[in-house]
C-alpha cells in the first residue's frame, strides 16, 4: 500500500513537468471582427501539440519551450494545419477567404494568426474549429469573441465544432453552471500541487471530524481570495503566488515530522488556502468569465473545485486507513505507522521543492 501511494505521489512529478502555461489538448482562440468584415482568428496551442499535428519539431523537451528559429522555418505547415481545421462561414455556409497567416512563439506554446475576409458574405458569421480533435477526440478549445472584458466566451469540442461570431446568443444559466462546474472539477484534478497539499495535510488523519474541518477551512479560504481576484478587487502576480503555493506544500509535509495533531491543522489549511485561491483565480481568468453571468460562473467554478477536493480526500483517507490495516494487521485498532507517513511526506516535500525551484530559479 505504501508503495502504491508512493508511486501515485511520485507520478505527480512527471505530470508537473508538462503542466505549464498551455495545457495539452486544450487550445485557445480569440476572434475579432473588423470594420471591413475581416475576422481575425488567433489560435494558441501547446508546442508539443503543434509538433504532433503539423509534424514539425518546434518544441524543445529539455527546456519546455518553443524554439523561435525552428518555428520560423516551420511556419508554413503550421499555418496550413490551422487553415485546414478552422473556417469562418456566413449565411448558407458560404465560406470567407483566408489571407496569409503568421506564427509566433509564446513560451511553451505557439500563436497562429489567420485573417479571414468576409466582405460580401452575409451574416450571421460562424466560426468552425476541429483543431486537435483529429488526433485527440477529447480536445477542447476555449473561444473568446471580441476584445477586452466584453468578449463573449464559448467552448468547442469534437461534438460541438461551431460558435456564432455575429449575433452570438449568450449561454443559458444552466449551460454556464454546467460549464464552470466542470472547469472547476477539472482544474483541481489537474492541479497536482493542490492535490499534494491536501494529501500532506491529512496523512495523520484517522477520524472524520478533523478532515471535515480541514476541507471546510480550505474551501472558505480559497473561496475568499478566488472571488476577490476573479473580480479584480485584489491582484497578486503569479510570480509570487505560484512559488508560495509550492512553499506551502513543503511546509505542511514537513509539519508531519513535528506534529501528529490533525485537529488543529485546519488553521494551516485556512491560511494557505488564501494563497491557493489566487492560484485558482489564475486558471479561472484564463478560462474567461462571462460578464452577464459573472456570479453564477464564479460560484459554479468554486463548486467544481469543492467537488474535486472532496473526491480527492475521499480517495486518500480510505487508502490511508487501508494501509493501516495492512501494515498493522495484529492490532484490533490499527495505528498509523510513522515510517509510512514520513516516507510519503518526504515524497511530497520533494515535489514541493521541485515546484518551488521550477517557479523561481529555473523560470528565470
Amino acid at each position: 500500500m505504501i508503495a502504491a501511494l508512493l508511486v501515485v505521489l511520485t507520478s505527480l512529478l512527471g505530470g508537473a513537468v508538462v503542466a505549464q502555461a498551455h495545457q495539452i489538448n486544450l487550445t485557445n482562440a480569440r476572434l475579432s471582427l473588423d470594420s471591413d468584415r475581416t475576422v481575425e482568428v488567433e489560435v494558441a496551442m501547446r508546442g508539443s501539440d503543434v509538433d504532433r499535428v503539423a509534424r514539425t519539431r518546434v518544441f524543445d523537451d529539455a527546456s519546455g519551450l518553443v524554439e523561435p528559429g525552428a518555428l520560423a522555418t516551420s511556419a508554413a505547415p503550421i499555418v496550413a494545419y490551422i487553415e485546414t481545421h478552422t473556417a469562418v462561414l456566413g449565411e448558407n455556409s458560404r465560406p470567407c477567404r483566408p489571407s496569409a497567416g503568421d506564427v509566433a512563439p509564446d513560451g511553451d506554446g505557439v500563436v497562429v494568426r489567420v485573417p479571414w475576409s468576409c466582405a460580401g458574405v452575409a451574416d450571421p458569421l460562424r466560426y468552425r474549429s476541429t483543431v486537435l480533435t483529429d488526433v485527440s477526440p477529447d480536445a477542447r478549445q476555449v473561444v473568446l469573441i471580441g476584445d477586452g472584458a466584453d468578449a463573449a466566451q464559448d467552448l468547442l469540442d469534437a461534438n460541438r465544432t461551431e460558435t456564432s461570431i455575429t449575433a452570438a446568443p449568450p449561454p443559458s444559466l444552466l449551460q454556464v453552471i454546467g460549464r464552470y462546474t466542470e472547469a472547476g472539477i477539472e482544474h483541481i484534478f489537474l492541479g497536482y500541487d493542490h492535490i499534494a497539499f491536501l494529501a500532506a495535510v491529512v496523512l495523520w488523519a484517522r477520524r472524520l471530524w478533523p478532515v471535515i474541518k480541514v476541507v471546510t477551512a480550505f474551501t472558505v479560504a480559497h473561496s475568499i481570495t478566488l472571488s476577490l481576484a476573479a473580480l479584480d478587487v485584489v491582484r497578486i502576480p503569479s510570480s509570487i503566488i505560484e512559488p508560495a503555493i509550492a512553499a506551502s506544500i513543503v511546509y505542511v509535509a514537513a509539519e508531519n515530522f513535528l506534529s501528529r495533531n490533525v485537529d488543529k491543522r485546519w488553521r494551516d489549511t485556512f491560511c494557505f488556502g488564501l494563497i491557493h485561491g489566487f492560484g485558482f483565480a489564475s486558471a479561472l481568468q484564463e478560462f474567461g468569465l462571462p460578464r452577464d453571468a459573472l456570479v453564477p460562473a464564479l460560484a459554479s467554478f468554486n463548486l467544481g473545485v469543492e467537488i474535486g477536493q472532496i473526491a480527492i480526500v475521499s480517495l486518500v483517507v480510505p487508502a490511508l486507513l487501508g494501509m493501516d490495516r495492512v501494515l498493522t494487521p495484529s492490532r484490533r485498532d490499527p495505528a498509523r505507522p510513522a515510517f509510512a507517513v514520513y516516507a510519503l511526506s518526504v515524497v511530497i516535500i520533494g515535489l514541493g521543492s521541485y515546484w518551488f525551484l521550477d517557479r523561481t530559479v529555473f523560470s528565470a
